[in-house]
């Protein structure tokens, strides 16, 4: 009896039979003695349209709605049924024994594999082969280490809610809405994930557009030292040939020195919404002498970034590269599956599990090449591997572990797929560094009896921080705060620049003085980095703090998805792209103040998927999370009716 195997895709059914030693070609597939690989394409399979359970189904009307058929049945997908036959006529060929389910090791790549194989009414024993790399090695680890298909039903159970409570949801809202409120020709395609992440879209487009911008002020000094001169130190023997006349003439001389400050209010703001203080503060300091009444100095250290899952790479890209999450996402795939070079990129962790400790040294030493092997000889030259929680944690790790190279050495990689992997690379190398360290120093400077602070940066230990040395650091915005994302960890910016050496009591005269008009500004639109960062966590727009601390652990969708619910959402006509930002459309700001608040909360379909990661952990019962739908799609009639 021989084995059959079932890839999601012909290029992974490729890898496997290479493995496996089957050279030999059929129709669909490759084999030998003892094993077949055959593969889908993507789904081969998926849920009947609404009129192929009913012809008068076709004409959408009001009287039908809600459609929630008892038993939601499956269908070929017409354009690869031919691949779909295929299969089936091997899973049911007699001579076939036992079934290797290698279809992508998350729940999508589980629905792929159970459609078919319900679809092809099959009732063979089925094996899991689950792996994160497509290396050789790897699949021969996986095949010799296969899990019974039944430990992955309730990762099916879940699969399955999703793909059923997405077409009972959007087909049953989408055709409510667009009868009550649709043009002809013009739909209103409505989704379970899409319909709340456009509102978050929304509501920060309806905030621009409500700003009212403020003018202020502010009053910068420049400060001259008054105390604490240093000499200029005399050029050693020999030196003085062939320097500089002014460098001549600065022999001996005293050196002054200058650093500015900024006006604070008595708030400690830096800035006056009143033009004639701004002024009158500026005379008033103008040509004056001044005391530094305070010096304090801070440590701050900034650790490591943590490893990639594929929403931080997604975000990553978008912010330093400029690419879509979409395109992220493909080009991660075909650096994953193509070219082999890096782990599973469908992934919601950042952490790796520890039987992955030791292949961290071998994968170093595979990638310790330029320009890498500056920081690979780093690591490589410690006494041990800097392991700690915020790189291996087992309880992190859910499907598959953080995104990482596997060693293999790239090659013919284009200029997007080169650009993602040193990405991914330098993310990999910078966690096993140490941390960014460096002094703050704030000085307030009070002249007139108004102060001025003043903030300058010292380097203690670049750390991490050099490994992406090459970049130009981004300043943020000015009068924007820099947004921050939990867990997201940004490179260090080059702000405050160093100050002179002060001491507290020294005098100092001020120098200069200018008032500087600025405008208050709105909130900046959403780019796809942001977005994905507010679909991923969606409970920080949740008011109720037992359901903000539930949704903590899900979100707007999941890895795999959020890319395709923003193209979605463009090829809808719901936005649009302007550069980086994703800009709402009329059509989607229309959508938005039509639908119940519960279609466009993020906290239902939060809720949602927080069941749905319960159900694949076997906390939850696949027909109570059904039930809920149901009751729901039936809200959402009413409510358009």
């Amino acid at each position: 009896m021989k084995t059959l195997v079932i890839a999601e895709k012909p290029s992974v059914g490729r890898d496997i039979a290479r493995v496996l030693k089957c050279k030999q070609k059929g129709d669909g597939y490759l084999y030998n003695d003892d094993h077949i690989v055959s593969w889908a394409v993507g789904h081969l399979v998926t849920l009947k349209e609404p009129e192929e359970y009913d012809p008068a189904l076709k004409k959408w009307k009001m009287y039908d709605l809600p459609i929630i058929p008892n038993t939601m049945e499956l269908k070929a997908i017409p354009k690869t049924e031919p691949q779909l036959r295929v299969l089936k006529k091997l899973m049911n060929a007699r001579d076939i024994g036992q079934i290797i389910c290698a279809t992508d090791s998350g729940r999508e790549g589980e629905l792929i594999f159970r459609y078919i194989y319900q679809w092809a009414n099959c009732k063979k024993t089925v094996k899991r082969l689950w792996i994160s790399s497509l290396t050789d090695i790897a699949i021969t680890d996986g095949l010799a280490n296969m899990k019974d298909g039944k430990d992955y039903d309730n990762l099916f159970a879940s699969a399955r809610c999703r793909a059923e409570a997405d077409w009972l949801v959007g087909m049953n809202a989408t055709r409510a809405f667009t009868i009550r409120y649709g043009s002809f020709g013009n739909s209103l395609p409505m989704g379970r994930v899409q319909t709340p992440s456009l509102a978050i879209l929304v509501s920060r487009h309806h905030e621009i557009v409500a700003f009212e911008a403020k003018d202020y002020w502010e009053v910068h000094a420049t400060f001259r030292t008054q105390s604490q001169k240093r000499e200029a130190l005399p050029l050693s023997e020999g030196s003085a040939e062939g320097s500089s006349p002014a460098e001549q003439r600065g022999l001996g001389c005293p050196i002054e020195e200058e650093y500015k400050g900024i006006w604070l209010n008595s708030e400690g703001e830096d800035r006056t919404y009143n033009q004639e203080q701004a002024n009158e503060i500026a005379e008033k300091v103008k040509d004056q002498k001044g005391i530094i009444e305070s010096i304090e100095t801070e440590e701050k250290r900034q650790l490591p970034p943590q490893l990639f899952d594929l929403t931080e790479l997604q975000r990553e890209c978008n912010r330093k590269l400029g690419l879509s999450a979409q395109d992220t996402l493909t080009i991660a795939q075909a650096l994953y599956e193509k070219h082999k070079v890096i782990t599973y990129p469908r992934t919601d962790s950042r952490y790796l599990s520890k039987d992955m400790i030791s292949k961290l040294k071998p994968t170093i030493q595979a990638i310790n090449t330029p320009p890498y092997d500056t920081f690979a000889n780093y690591i490589l030259g410690l006494q041990s591997m800097p392991i700690n929680k915020r790189i291996v944690d087992d309880s992190k790790v859910t499907d598959h572990h953080a995104i990482i190279p596997t060693g293999k050495k790239a090659s013919g990689l284009n200029p997007q797929e080169a650009a993602v992997y040193d990405r991914i690379l330098r993310n990999f190398l910078a966690v096993f560094h140490p941390a960014y360290v460096y002094d703050i120093t704030t000085v307030i400077t009070r002249v007139q009896g108004e102060p001025f602070r003043s903030k300058g940066r010292m380097d203690k230990q670049l750390g991490w921080t050099t490994i992406y040395a090459h970049e130009k650091r981004q300043e943020p915005a000015k009068n924007q705060k820099k947004p921050r994302t939990k867990g997201v960890q940004e490179q260090p910016d080059s702000k405050e620049e160093a100050l002179p050496s002060l001491q507290k009591g020294e005098s100092v005269t001020t120098k200069m003085v200018d008032v500087l008009f600025k405008k208050t500004q709105p909130p900046k639109p959403y780019t796809e980095a942001t977005l994905l960062s507010a679909m991923e966590h969606a409970g920080r727009f949740v008011e109720d703090e037992a359901l903000k601390e539930a949704l903590k652990s899900s979100g707007l969708g999941t890895p795999a998805t959020r890319a395709a619910i923003i193209e979605k959402l463009i090829s809808s006509g719901y936005v649009e792209r302007n550069k980086k930002n994703l800009i709402p459309t009329e059509k989607g700001i229309r959508l938005i103040s039509l639908v119940p608040p519960e279609m466009r909360q993020p906290e239902t379909t939060g809720k949602w998927e927080r069941g749905l990661i319960r159900i694949a952990s076997g906390e939850m019962d696949e027909t109570r999370f059904m039930e809920s739908i149901r009751r729901y799609v039936t809200y959402l009639v009413e409510q358009a009716k």
